[in-house]
């Protein structure tokens, strides 16, 4: 990881008198610095044990992007394999190749993989303070830059399920007026979980999802809708949400405010600076990155002011170059006089002439509706004729394999083509390279009218870029081992050079460990939220059991009657108050004994045959005078009624109640 920074530095410098200095010193440093940090040549020598998981591990990776489209290579390796591991261990299979083959077989799993491994944890408003700052210091001063007249573009770059997005909204709608920020901020909101979009477009919420917001912002910005609240239909109108991988897609341009909150750190270092130079594209001048408190840019001072270190706030330095994939130019040609009221069979000509075009091209009116599909557009992309006159974003091709609705938004809002390099798109077994053009067009009084897209193949041209770009690798490969010779002559100069890369390494790994601990914090999190929803249905079952069992109880007190429940063993399963006063004998005394081996003033062995019949019939028997003894040894005569119980697998409830006093005679 340091090593690709350190030949750079040291490519070509060598000292005329450095070769005879301090070789035995110079080669205990390079031991020791093997020792602490460990380069890409000594890991890719690993002991064997090692490289197989690892390997597997990249193979399972290549066949999900492969087979769904879905690129994790990116993400650090640690986190992933935890992550996979979970999901394996659920399902009982402990070795890669077999859940591979298990993916082979089941599409259900990819869903269950992904839920796993895309870690939906967000709320409003999360981690306050750092929203506070952002609401009183950047907020007033993003606004304060802008006219009036100018649009505020704010894109939250993997939104999980919107409730960050709606945040955002609603703190413009605060510091604009509703009306104000309605006309001004448009809110794009990305991500890559499918499933996730579409709980962020609904805009419904549980109850307990706006804990967080005060009652006044909650009552102001959300409305009943069933049992959840759903967010208030105007400002839903100005976020835009789609699907949006910032690892491969291009990002929206001319930013005002970017937020990508605890996103980076599950991606490793090369794949960070990959997403942070398209941030860096994607914002204006003088725009605001805002990041999760686990997430910095360590090596971006020179791109990057720092607005807030403890709050992750930074902003674009002035006067700095782009990415080197600028969008195109717009491309102005003249026009042959086209007539708009043309006879019948000019309009037909032109049309056949527009259908046969050799690529695909779909035109789009002002108000997002098709109102051309060409021959190419519909044999590649599985469209039909039926299609021309429906809405954009009800096609398949509105969003994969590129979503289009944001950059037709941008193309129209900057009138200016925009062109998407080398899109992957999976035809059945094949991988097809599209190169993507949106050219807006201007009608004679100079407002927009409608859009084109059209879509070039470029797969050859791809390939063969891949192959060069492959051999130029080998080549390097190449020159850098010739140029690991020149080691030797490092001078003293050198050791300051590595004492530096030492306390980088430092800070990069407190960087990891840190990301590392703030992924497992939002794991933990995830899984609390599941454990308090499951401690909140076991209590209200609670809750309704013991009013059950209360309301029981204070039946069978009320009922003056002795009132004896037996099991289907004839065991004592209740022995109401009624009992206790007839025969003295306490409910803790009786309860789970046999109800005929119980000494008191009740001859029970009397009683048998009626148990048996009413076992037996399942029907109520009784009244049977019995003879008995009260609790104070005076006789009486005792009516037993005998009734089935359904409940326990069966039983019966006897009912005692004294008819008269015996005679002494």
């Amino acid at each position: 990881m340091n090593e690709s920074r350190k030949e750079p530095r040291n490519e070509g410098r060598q000292e005329p008198h450095s070769e005879p200095r301090n070789e035995s010193r110079k080669e205990s440093r390079k031991e020791s610095r093997k020792e602490l940090r460990p380069d890409a040549r000594q890991e890719a020598r690993g002991d064997s044990q090692k490289a197989a998981p690892n390997e597997a591990l990249e193979e399972l990776l290549l066949f999900i992007r492969e087979a769904r489209g879905f690129d994790f290579t990116g993400y650090k390796r640690s986190t992933l394999g935890r992550r996979i591991h979970k999901r394996m261990s659920d399902v009982g299979i402990d070795s890669y190749q077999d859940y591979q083959d298990l993916l082979e077989t089941s599409a259900d799993e990819f869903g269950a993989l992904f839920n796993t491994i895309l870690i939906n944890v967000t709320s409003f408003f999360r981690d306050p303070e750092a929203w506070t700052f952002l609401q009183h210091e950047v907020v007033p001063e993003l606004i304060a830059s802008l006219t009036p007249d100018q649009e505020i573009r704010v894109w939250s770059a993997g939104c999980s399920s919107g409730e960050e997005a709606y945040s955002l909204a609603i703190m413009f709608a605060e510091a604009l007026g509703i009306e104000e920020s309605l006309r001004r901020v448009k809110i794009y909101a990305t991500d890559v979980d499918e499933e996730a979009l579409r709980e962020a477009r609904s805009g419904l919420y549980p109850t307990k999802s706006l804990e967080p917001l005060s009652p006044e912002l909650r009552d102001k910005y959300f409305e009943p809708n069933g049992a959840q609240l759903s967010f208030r239909a105007d400002l839903r109108r100005r976020v835009i949400f789609g699907r949006h991988d910032i690892t491969r897609d291009a990002p929206i341009s001319r930013l005002d405010l970017l937020i990508c909150r605890n996103t980076l750190m599950y991606f490793n270092v090369e794949a960070q600076t990959q997403i942070v130079d398209r941030f860096h594209f994607a914002l204006r001048q003088g725009g605001f990155l805002f990041l999760g408190k686990a997430e910095m840019l360590l090596n971006d001072a020179e791109r990057f002011d720092v607005a807030d270190i403890r709050q992750r706030v930074f902003r674009r330095r002035t006067g700095e170059a782009g990415l080197p994939y600028q969008p195109a130019p717009l491309k102005v040609r003249s026009s042959s006089g086209l007539e708009l009221h043309s006879v019948a069979r000019t309009r037909q000509l032109r049309d056949l002439v527009l259908d046969a075009g050799p690529i695909p091209w779909i035109a789009i009116d002002g108000d997002g509706a098709v109102v051309v599909i060409n021959h190419q557009a519909r044999m590649q992309f599985g469209l039909s004729a039926g299609d021309v006159g429906r809405p954009f974003q009800d096609l398949e091709i509105s969003y994969r394999p590129v979503e289009l609705r944001s950059l037709i938004d941008q193309a129209t809002h900057e009138r200016r083509t925009l062109r998407v390099n080398r899109v992957e798109r999976r035809a059945g077994e094949e991988t097809q390279f599209l190169d993507i053009l949106i050219q807006p067009l201007s009608g004679p009084n100079g407002l927009h009218v409608a859009t084109t897209i059209s879509f070039t193949d470029v797969t050859v041209a791809t390939q063969l870029k891949a192959e060069v770009k492959r051999v130029r690798e080998d080549l390097e490969t190449a020159y850098e081992e010739l140029q690991s010779t020149n080691e030797e002559l490092e001078t003293t100069n050198e050791e300051l050079q590595s004492s530096i890369e030492e306390l980088e390494t430092t800070n990069e790994e407190l960087q990891s460990t840190n990301e590392e601990l703030e992924t497992t914090n939002e794991e933990l999190q995830s899984g609390n939220e599941e454990l308090e929803t499951m401690n909140d249905e076991m209590r209200i079952r609670t809750e309704e059991l013991d009013e059950a069992r209360a309301f029981l109880e204070a039946v069978l007190t009320s009922i003056a009657a002795g009132v004896v429940v037996l099991d289907s063993k004839l065991r004592v399963k209740s022995w109401n108050r009624g009992a206790v006063d007839l025969w003295g004998l306490r409910s803790d005394e009786v309860v789970d004994k046999v109800f005929f081996d119980l000494d008191f003033g009740l001859p029970t062995e009397e009683l048998r045959p009626l148990v048996k019949d009413c076992l037996k019939s399942r029907q109520r028997t009784g009244p049977v005078p019995v003879h008995a003894l009260s609790r104070i040894g005076r006789p009486i005569t005792c009516d037993i009624f005998c009734s089935p119980f359904d409940g326990h697998n069966g039983g019966v409830v006897l009912m005692m109640e004294e008819s008269r006093i015996l005679s002494t005679d």
